[in-house]
């Protein structure tokens, strides 16, 4: 057994970079994206070349496996193992040099993709492999898995794009591998010219046959390219510390031909005929794939075919050429980038959207990526289709049509015993099929323990044993990345559901989408990363605090790792109570981004109040949670005591307002916002109602009602002066106020969230009763109301009345005054779209209202960092800031001077105001300030 202290302490000695072999640092690498999970025996992220070395030498002395990761993104298990992982994204990441002159660049292994995109961009450049994981998948996983992606019908997989590759080997050598048998070592060159014959009829001729090593490429035909034949060895050879890799000429315009096909057969069938007229891609998918249809031309399944040209002009007419050629039911063609990127996103989140079938069952990798020929692509569908019917599975398949290239997840039960046999027997019987029509196990990923075990049923016992011999050249101590490729681990062990519990935990939420099964609900985290992506597109949020920090514990990926790692209890050993779990939460927003915008919908921070409610059960909660998390019931107090001028008076007073945020948790760098002399509700009560048009119930939301009533104000001005009749909901003298329990929820305190909760259904039950639509101002609390109250009380029918009933200020609007025209502003605008309403509540209604009052301009995405309480703690000010840094304020200091800032979440005007003195504005607020201008119309309501 291997001494974990000892192999510590000497790397710790010899390593530059950072080793780890705490709890946290194991548990997030105990899975990549396949259905396997293996527990390091520690984590080295080498600083350079060199660390890597002293690793080698250390675990090869000690017997240590060595394991290569990158963006840990591996659907076939093989960026897991149980010696030391080798994290190449935190330091060996760079690209060193850029050459446009011979198309050419020097990387190193943790090199995202997309970091090189951007540089070859500006010379007209790029890499031409991009698998749907190009935001977080590095060029040494790519090149380890041989990766492909939807451009591989123009150019190839990444061997072809690979020129020279700097590669220790496990006893220390250093290789330059190259063609002409440059840096083979000893050994490798006797081998194949020892076998020429295999290595000329015993490797199928397809365009994506990934399985197995390519031995083929040492023929003295193909320029006994020992580069190329180390590209797809999953880390079995040798480690890569640095690549050559070529450049394309990217089109300068693109176009996209979409086109729509009755289902999947029709649209593999025609995808080969198509090759011929030189598109850049043949992406197929089916229906079941698509959340929405919107946007896509009707049918069943689709083709996504991008063309290229000189100008957009001559990429349409190619886009055009294609239409005309395919037998279609519908087609589109775009050439707005925009647009294109939105109907790809569709493509590229299948890999997620995969993994929940329509009905919500749960499918999983293992046979993700076989090829086939393109042109047998049709028949093996109808025969891959009848082998799933006989075992009694369902699959959708999607992906690289035009490469014959086949992505699907399958609803294997992987919990049972009875299921995992199934498991086994449906991949002998798809191996043989494959092999039936001339193809490959895997056509992108790699084999790693998912196929490895059936690659002699593919090539047969001699060849397979010539890999071996391969394996024994390279590495002859079976030091790197052992049971892949070669004597495999068997396909149906380590599988990562294994270590779970056998029946439910109980918890508070009901996980409506799980089953009621938290289990489940850890489950959804498939490893795609999406959430490590360094950059948040367009209207999306996920995953701020890891664009902040860059670490993986500050992912939702990783924060889901440590949860199903607390859940198997041999890692973390000490369930709800574990700090580890405790401190990777802490710096989750709670922004419900991932919600949205992870393609198998995690909701962390439904996981998170869920742990801090049983981690602080019957304990000591910190102060933060007292001060904000019971923030709805302090302000209650000060409106019924009148204090709120004096608590004003007393928070100006530096010495005194340190203490206070000592006190209560609040970070030292955190102005306390002041307090309404008024609250909203006091003001509704002494101004003159209208009693005529449609009622809607305005919810006096914490924020509102106590620190920004003129946005209740606002809000009332302009939906009367819509036609609308407004009123407050129900309350009582003493405590009977409604609250939608935001706050207790992002603070765990589940108990008094449902306590709160029920106590405002009780008081909403006339409005429920009449059906009275429910209009809530600040979009955290909506989607509180939406999202949270149904979960939390899934025992309460009264519960998705009340969620069903909510509308956003500009839904109400839409809904129940659509002959309304709102007051003319036309103003640019700047500022960002809520987290939460972005995840949760959608903005569809706010961008036509902000349209109709001729406000131009897009919000940003991301999140604003405040975050409720979560940016007002101590120990989260850099954070909360950096979020903001990235999105939000940017886009205001880069607004037009005329430009209205709009925030409609407190906590998103609070941080302009604090972090740069910016005052935003709710949109209602904007409305009845336009009402009140002599440009301004005055609608029957008016006072």
């Amino acid at each position: 057994m291997t001494d974990l202290s000892g192999l510590e302490t000497e790397l710790r000695g010899i390593v530059r970079g950072e080793v780890g072999f705490d709890v946290t640092a194991r548990a997030l690498v105990t899975m990549d994206a396949s259905n396997y999970r293996r527990v390091p025996a520690g984590v080295v992220a080498p600083w350079d070349a060199d660390d890597v070395a002293a690793v080698l030498e250390v675990c090869r002395a000690r017997g240590v496996p060595v394991v290569a990761r990158g963006g840990g993104t591996s659907i076939a298990g093989q960026a897991t193992g149980t010696g030391v992982v080798l994290d190449f994204t935190r330091h060996m990441n760079g690209l060193l040099e850029l050459d446009p002159g011979t198309r050419t660049a020097v990387v190193q292994p943790g090199l995202v993709l997309d970091r090189l995109q951007e540089a070859a961009a500006p010379h007209g450049l790029r890499f031409g492999p991009d698998p749907s994981t190009h935001s977080r998948c590095t060029l040494g996983g790519m090149i380890g898995n041989n990766s492909c992606g939807s451009h591989s019908v123009a150019w190839g997989t990444t061997a072809d794009s690979v020129r020279e590759l700097s590669v220790l080997t496990a006893r220390g050598q250093r290789l330059r591998l190259g063609t002409q048998w440059a840096g083979a070592p000893d050994g490798l060159r006797a081998l194949a010219e020892g076998d020429l014959a295999r290595l000329r009829t015993g490797f199928p001729e397809l365009p994506r046959r990934i399985s197995g090593y390519a031995l083929d490429a040492l023929l003295p035909e193909e320029g006994a390219d020992v580069a190329r034949s180390f590209c797809g060895s999953e880390g079995t050879l040798g480690i890569l510390t640095e690549a050559v890799v070529g450049l394309v000429q990217a089109p300068r315009a693109r176009a996209l031909a979409v086109l729509a096909y009755g289902d999947e057969s029709g649209a593999a069938e025609a995808a080969a005929g198509l090759l011929p007229l030189g598109p850049l891609t043949v992406e197929g998918m089916a229906a079941d794939l698509v959340r929405s249809p919107a946007g896509l031309p009707r049918g069943g399944a689709w083709l996504f075919v991008e063309t290229g040209g000189r100008t957009t002009a001559e990429a349409h007419a190619r886009a055009e050429a294609i239409v005309r050629a395919a037998d279609v039911v519908d087609s589109l063609v775009v050439t707005d980038a925009a647009a294109q990127r939105a109907l790809w996103r569709i493509r590229e989140d299948a890999s997620g959207t995969a993994t929940r079938l329509p009905d919500g069952t749960e499918a999983w990798p293992g046979w993700e990526d076989c090829a086939v020929p393109p042109a047998r692509l049709g028949p093996y569908l109808r025969d891959f289709r009848a082998l799933l019917g006989a075992h009694g599975l369902r699959g959708t398949p999607y992906g690289h049509f035009g490469d014959g290239c086949i992505h699907v997840r399958i609803d294997f039960d992987l919990l049972t015993e009875a299921g995992i046999g199934r498991f086994r027997r449906f991949s002998e019987e798809l191996a043989d099929l494959v092999v039936a029509h001339g193809g490959s196990l895997s056509g992108e990923h790699g084999d790693g323990q998912a196929r490895a075990e059936l690659l002699p049923r593919m090539y047969g016992d001699e060849t397979v044993r010539l890999f071996e011999r391969a394996k024994a050249v390279w590495d002859p101590d079976d030091l790197l990345n052992p049971g892949m490729l070669v004597r495999p681990a068997p396909l149906d062990s380590g599988l990562r559901f294994s270590v779970l519990p056998r029946r439910p935990v109980d918890v508070t939420f009901g996980y409506p989408a799980d089953g009621g099964d938290f289990r489940a609900a850890v489950r959804r985290c498939v490893g795609v990363a999406k959430c490590r992506t360094s950059t948040a597109a367009g209207p999306a949020v996920m995953c701020p605090s890891f664009r902040a920090t860059g670490e993986e514990e500050h992912s939702t990926r990783g924060r889901a790792r440590l949860l199903h790692e607390m859940l198997a209890g041999e890692l973390v050993t000490d369930g709800w109570r574990s700090a580890q779990v405790r401190d990777a939460l802490d710096l989750c927003l709670s922004c419900k981004g991932c919600r949205s915008d992870c393609p198998v919908g995690v909701d962390m921070a439904t996981y998170k109040a869920e742990f801090l409610h049983h981690h602080y059960e019957g304990r000591r909660r910190p102060a933060a949670h007292y001060s904000m998390g019971r923030l709805p019931l302090w302000l209650r107090w000060v409106a019924r005591t009148r204090t709120a001028p004096l608590l004003n008076r007393l928070a100006s007073v530096r010495l005194l307002a340190r203490a206070a945020r000592r006190l209560g948790g609040i970070a030292a760098q955190r102005e306390i916002p002041a307090i309404a002399r008024e609250p909203f509700s006091r003001w509704w009560r002494h101004r003159q109602r209208r009693t005529t048009g449609d009622l809607l119930v305005l919810w006096p939301d914490t924020f509102t009602e106590h620190l920004s009533p003129s946005v209740g104000q606002a809000a009332v001005r302009v939906l009367e002066d819509a036609g609308l009749r407004v009123e407050l909901p129900p309350s009582r003298p003493v405590g009977g106020q409604v609250c939608c329990g935001l706050t207790y929820v992002s603070t765990g305190q589940l108990d008094r969230a449902r306590r709160v909760l029920r106590r405002t259904l009780d008081l909403m039950e006339p409005v429920l009763r009449r059906g009275v639509p429910v209009v809530v101002l600040e979009p955290s609390c909506a989607a509180a109301l939406r999202g949270d109250l149904p979960e939390l009380l899934h025992d309460d029918p009264r519960a998705p009345l009340l969620a069903s009933a909510v509308l956003t200020f500009a839904e109400a609007l839409e809904r129940h005054a659509p002959g309304w025209t709102p007051p003319a502003v036309d103003r640019p605008v700047a500022g960002q779209t809520h987290c939460h309403q972005h995840a949760v509540l959608g903005d569809g209604a706010d961008r036509a209202l902000r349209a109709a009052a001729g406000l131009t301009g897009e919000l940003s995405g991301g999140c604003c960092g405040l975050a409720g309480n979560f940016g007002f703690e101590q120990g989260h000010f850099e954070v909360s800031k950096s979020c903001a840094e990235e999105q939000l304020l940017p886009s205001v200091r880069q607004a037009p001077k005329d430009a209205l800032i709009l925030a409609d979440g407190f906590s998103c005007r609070t941080q302009l105001e604090q972090l740069a003195g910016i005052r935003g504005r709710h949109l209602a607020e904007v409305l009845a300030e336009a009402l009140e201008t002599p440009e301004g119309r005055r609608g029957p309501g008016s006072e």
